[in-house]
């Protein structure tokens, strides 16, 4: 698949090019391949709606790939399928600044066209379902905002969102908005040309391109994470139980876009082995 775009600085302010197979009117590239619907299938999904008082919808990648942001597993065309780079480790981002580095150079230039996504009719019908009273919860392991951008408010950001961005010492949230100007003034000559693009809004950029990408620190000099769950991490045991307590208050529960293959009690990249 050949998506990239360049970004770079010019006469003071960044500029993005993205490549033709990029733009918003090919974001079907991350849609999986997938049979006609089944009309009775669909009536059997609108009765199961139609009965249902007090409905939990749990959301996972499948749903924001019409929205331009790829999966993991999806055959074809998730991240697995389309290259042999792993999304990065927990322990390696705490561990190594050269990690956060590499991180935050790849983040810094998907970020432009991951934080300009707009929600899909998927994201706008759960909202609408709320709104009308039919959505009692919504859980989503996705971190693109989108459900927010949506409207939706019931909801449990099960993985965090990568448009907050936190310290790991002091625990200061600031927006990854303001992050990005931060980047910006600290790599003023910077440019970089990526390809391709990863489900949490990274691209992947060349070592020598990594290399001279400067990274700030928070206020207090700690590192900065984005406050979201990586693989090998776990999700907090609260936000667990929460949902827990949302999950026994329903009386149906709907999975959209989700293989539900990570338990949330366990690290992400040990998913094989620790089925829901």
């Amino acid at each position: 698949m050949n998506c990239r775009w360049t970004l770079r600085a010019a006469k003071g302010r960044w500029m993005v090019n993205i490549s033709q197979q990029c733009s918003h009117g090919s974001i079907g590239l991350f849609v999986p391949p997938s049979p006609p619907l089944d009309p009775e299938k669909i009536r059997e999904l609108q009765r199961f709606i139609t009965l249902s008082k007090r409905l939990l919808v749990m959301t996972g990648a499948g749903i924001s790939t019409e929205s331009g942001i790829p999966d993991y597993r999806s055959e074809k065309v998730g991240l697995y399928a389309r290259t042999d780079r792993k999304p990065i480790q927990h322990g390696d981002f705490l561990r190594s600044a050269p990690v956060r580095q590499r991180y935050w150079a790849r983040n810094f230039v998907g970020w432009p066209r991951f934080s300009s996504l707009q929600p899909n009719p998927a994201h706008w019908a759960l909202s609408n379902w709320e709104r009308l009273g039919k959505l009692y919860w919504l859980v989503t392991q996705n971190v693109d905002a989108l459900h927010t951008k949506a409207g939706s408010q019931r909801l449990t950001e099960l993985h965090g969102c990568m448009h907050r961005v936190l310290c790991l010492n002091c625990g200061e949230q600031i927006p990854r908005g303001v992050l990005q100007e931060r980047f910006e003034a600290l790599n003023p000559t910077w440019s970089a040309e990526a390809h391709g693009l990863a489900p949490d809004g990274d691209v992947f950029l060349t070592e020598e391109q990594v290399r001279s990408f400067r990274v700030p620190s928070c206020r207090c000099g700690g590192p900065l994470k984005p406050d979201v769950v990586f693989f090998g991490d776990t999700v907090n045991p609260d936000k667990v139980d929460f949902v827990h307590r949302r999950v026994k208050e329903a009386d149906s529960l709907l999975v959209v876009g989700s293989s539900l293959q990570v338990h949330p009690h366990c690290p992400r990249e040990e998913a094989p082995n620790c089925n829901t």
